[in-house]
C-alpha cells in the first residue's frame, strides 16, 4: 500500500516538476520520517514549484511567507490582540498554522524571525504571551534559500540548520527536460491541474510504520560511526550532532520503506547520509580555502568507516 501510494505520489508531482524524481522521493522519504526540508539552489530552478507540487499532491492545509528584510516573527507565529467587543485577548494565527509550511527565501531575513522557526520545527507548538498552541499534524516545513552571496542573504545560524532533516539541490534541468517544461507552461500553469493522491491521516499512519521498521544493532553501530568519524575529520570545526544521528537513522528507514523493506541496510544509510549531514558540518577555514565542500568530505567517511558484513546483521 505504501509503495502504491508513494508511486502515484511521484507521478503527479512530476507532472509540475519536471526530470527530478530522485529529488522528489527523497523530499517524500523526508515526509515520510516526519522532517523538514531545506531546498539551496539558484533562483528559478524551481525550488518553489516543488514544495507547492506536494501541498496540493498530500492534501494538506498550506501556507506561504515570503521572507523579507523586514518580515517580523509575528508573522510565523501569530500574535495576540485585544478585541473591545469580548473585552479580551485574542489569538490571531500565523503563516506557521497549518500542516505545510512553504518557508520562501528564508535566509532574506533577520536572524530574530528565522529563529522563530525553532520552536515550531522542533516541537510542533507555538507559544505566545506564555500560551501554547498546537499546531495541525503532520506539520512540515519546506523553506528554500538562495545560495550564501546573493543579494541580500545572510546565513541560517547552525541551531536552524540542525532543525532540517535534510538539504537538497535541484540543479538544473537537461536540455529535454527544459523543452517539456516550457511546452508545459505554455498554455497554464501545471501545478493548477495537479490533484490530491493521499490525505493527512494516510502521512501520519506512514510515519508510525517507521517506528516498527528493524535496525540491527550492528547497522545502528554503523550509523553512529559515520557520525562520530565526522567529528574527529581535520577539514571539520563542528561535526554531526546526535540531533543529526537520530534524523539518519529515521531517513534510512524511510529510504528501506520505498525500497519494500520493513528493516534496514547499511546501503539505506548510504543513500541519505550526504543529504541528511551535508548542511550540518561547520568546515574549517582550510577547507575553504582548498575548495573541499561538505559532500566531498562526507563521501572520504563513507569511503573510510566499513558497514558491516550481511553476516553480523
Amino acid at each position: 500500500m505504501i509503495l502504491e501510494q508513494s508511486k502515484q505520489i511521484i507521478e503527479e508531482v512530476n507532472k509540475a516538476f519536471i526530470g527530478k524524481n530522485d529529488i522528489i522521493e527523497k523530499v517524500l522519504m523526508t515526509i515520510y520520517a516526519g522532517g523538514h526540508i531545506l531546498l539551496e539552489d539558484c533562483p528559478g530552478v524551481g525550488k518553489t514549484t516543488l514544495a507547492m507540487a506536494f501541498s496540493k499532491v498530500l492534501g494538506l492545509s498550506s501556507k506561504r511567507i515570503q521572507f523579507t528584510p523586514d518580515t517580523l516573527p509575528s508573522d510565523i507565529t501569530g500574535f495576540t490582540m485585544f478585541n473591545r467587543e469580548t473585552n479580551r485577548f485574542e489569538y490571531r494565527e500565523g503563516a506557521a498554522d497549518c500542516q505545510l509550511l512553504l518557508a520562501d527565501e528564508i535566509n532574506r531575513t533577520s536572524p530574530k524571525t528565522q529563529s522563530a522557526l525553532l520552536e515550531i520545527m522542533e516541537e510542533g507548538t507555538i507559544t505566545i504571551d506564555g500560551e501554547t498552541h498546537m499546531l495541525p499534524t503532520p506539520f512540515i516545513c519546506i523553506a528554500t534559500q538562495n545560495p550564501l552571496g546573493s543579494a541580500g542573504t545572510q546565513p541560517l545560524p547552525e541551531s536552524q540548520l540542525d532543525r532540517f532533516m535534510v538539504s537538497l539541490s535541484i540543479g538544473y534541468p537537461t536540455l529535454e527536460n527544459q523543452m517539456k517544461i516550457i511546452r508545459l507552461q505554455r498554455y497554464s500553469n501545471p501545478l493548477l491541474d495537479l490533484k490530491a493522491v493521499t490525505d493527512p491521516r494516510n502521512i501520519l499512519e506512514v510515519q508510525n510504520y517507521l517506528t516498527s521498521v528493524k535496525i540491527a544493532d550492528p547497522v545502528l553501530s554503523y550509523a553512529i560511526s559515520l557520525c562520530e568519524e565526522s567529528r574527529r575529520h581535520p577539514m571539520v570545526d563542528l561535526g554531526i550532532s546526535p540531533r543529526g544521528v537520530a534524523a539518519l537513522v529515521r531517513m534510512s528507514k524511510a529510504n528501506a520503506v520505498l525500497k519494500e523493506r520493513n528493516y534496514v541496510i547499511p546501503e539505506d544509510l548510504q543513500n541519505v547520509f550526504c543529504d541528511v549531514c551535508a548542511h550540518r558540518l561547520v568546515l574549517r577555514p582550510q577547507a575553504r580555502v582548498e575548495g573541499i565542500d561538505a559532500r566531498e568530505i562526507l563521501t572520504d567517511i563513507m569511503d573510510t568507516v566499513k558497514p558491516p558484513a550481511a553476516s553480523e546483521r
